[in-house]
């Protein structure tokens, strides 16, 4: 039989191999922030809608045969994308969004510590996810309520906190129980509202591809399921969408890739138990905070004498981290990364039990491990048709989507303009660039 499987196919295959995982929320209400409207000017701006699928490793598109998004890679312009350091879900999210790598707008990992506060961050944790203290830079969605266009995020890291001095006009905090049909109607919902209360810019998030790789592996059926009911959702979405008969811009995104690692034999976290020192676990790499100055030195020579004989992580003072990583003292704009830093080598992973449950994860440095990698796909009324483009760092896609919104800045971030003649049909390669809001990346 030659029957199209559905979006309910693919969900319910994938949700009865999944069922065990253990991660649920409570479903929360959308929130809409009340008396904004697009200015006149910003009405006739293009639409965008940014969709992230977590996890989505730049060759899941031939190895799991998504059929839709393989289409669409001859309809717009195509890229593998390199995260930034540490790969990981929070600080890449909001990379894309700000234009600034993790050391630079505050997110330097899933788990956090601020020692100047004393407080911790944990992306399960509601009161610190809508803390804006802990976000810098301006992303996209602040960027555009500033200038009088609406927005929404149907979940997005940092979409729940009032950042730069602005909420998205609607969002909905994070939780994982309503269905995807009903993610999408309410796509469809804010793009039918009257011009001056429509978002122009939408986020749109998928965490099941993240989900099943850690738990199954990147090469486990149930992951490949996972992308298949993926590459369904944003069918189904792009279907809804024309529906509304407005001239949408889609740009289907990751956060990192994933790589199967040595569950058996994690790396011990150091027990440094101690009224003045803090670990912070993110897996690929451990912050050791310590609060006497004076015994940084002595702690990190004993730190590095423990490292077994085949080196399977590295250890550093931070102000000595080797430059790729920008991970240093010179790159902590926000003071969240450890006085002595531990790196991991893939595939070892960092954990306080024995074993560990999860047979694929994440985080390491892109370069070491190309299996971080993600994708980059682009296709609409405003994008250039069936072009593949050089390989290139996440913190280009801000100026790319601030360009195609008509959206001014003049603060300074970590990409800059190269993708704007590669990616939009009417680009002029000599309009000038603002030599404030860039300090570059990889050429």
């Amino acid at each position: 039989m030659n029957k199209k499987f559905t979006i309910k196919n693919y969900l319910f295959l994938f949700l009865f191999l999944l069922s065990f995982s253990g991660f649920s929320q409570t479903e929360t209400d959308e929130v809409k922030i009340n008396n904004r409207k697009n200015a006149v000017e910003q009405q006739q701006k293009p639409y965008v809608i940014l969709i992230s699928v977590d996890g989505f490793r730049d060759d899941y598109y031939e190895k799991f045969g998504t059929d839709f998004l393989l289409k669409m890679k001859t309809k717009g312009v195509s890229a593998k994308m390199i995260p930034s350091f540490p790969s990981v879900t929070f600080p890449n999210h909001y990379t894309l969004v700000t234009g600034m790598i993790p050391a630079h707008h505050g997110l330097v990992g899933n788990n956090m510590y601020n020692p100047k506060t004393k407080e911790f961050y944990s992306m399960r944790n509601k009161k610190a996810v809508q803390n804006a203290d802990w976000y810098g830079g301006i992303p996209i969605w602040s960027l555009a309520e500033s200038q009088q266009m609406l927005t929404a995020c149907y979940y997005w890291p940092g979409s729940e906190a009032e950042i730069a001095g602005f909420f998205p006009s609607y969002y909905f905090p994070y939780a994982e129980t309503k269905t995807i049909e009903e993610r999408i109607q309410k796509v469809k919902d804010w793009l039918s509202l009257p011009e001056e209360e429509r978002p122009h810019f939408i986020t749109f998030y998928l965490p099941d591809v993240d989900q099943a790789g850690h738990k199954f592996g990147p090469d486990a059926l149930e992951t490949k399921f996972a992308v298949k009911f993926a590459d369904a959702t944003v069918e189904k979405l792009v279907e809804a969408v024309e529906e509304t008969n407005l001239p949408v811009n889609y740009f289907f995104v990751s956060d990192h890739g994933m790589t199967t690692i040595n569950r058996k034999e994690p790396l011990a976290v150091p027990d440094l138990n101690s009224d003045d020192i803090e670990v912070v676990v993110n897996g690929t790499y451990v912050s050791v905070f310590i609060e006497d100055e004076n015994k940084i030195e002595k702690l990190f020579n004993n730190l590095k004498e423990e490292i077994p004989a085949n080196k399977p992580y590295a250890v550093y003072l931070k102000n000595q981290v080797p430059k790729k990583y920008r991970f240093s003292t010179k790159e902590d704009k926000h003071h969240r990364i450890g006085d002595i830093v531990l790196i991991a080598e893939a595939p070892n992973y960092f954990s306080r039990y024995e074993s560990i449950f999860m047979r694929g994860s994440h985080g390491y440095f892109p370069e070491d491990t190309p299996e971080m990698n993600t994708v980059f796909l682009a296709w609409g009324p405003d994008i250039k048709k069936n072009k593949e483009i050089q390989e290139f760092d996440n913190v280009h896609l801000y100026s790319l989507l601030a360009e195609l919104l008509g959206l001014d800045y003049d603060h300074k971030i970590d990409g800059d303009k190269r993708l704007l003649p590669k990616v939009l049909n009417d680009y002029q390669k000599n309009k000038p660039v603002n030599s404030q809001e860039s300090t570059g990346l990889r050429e």
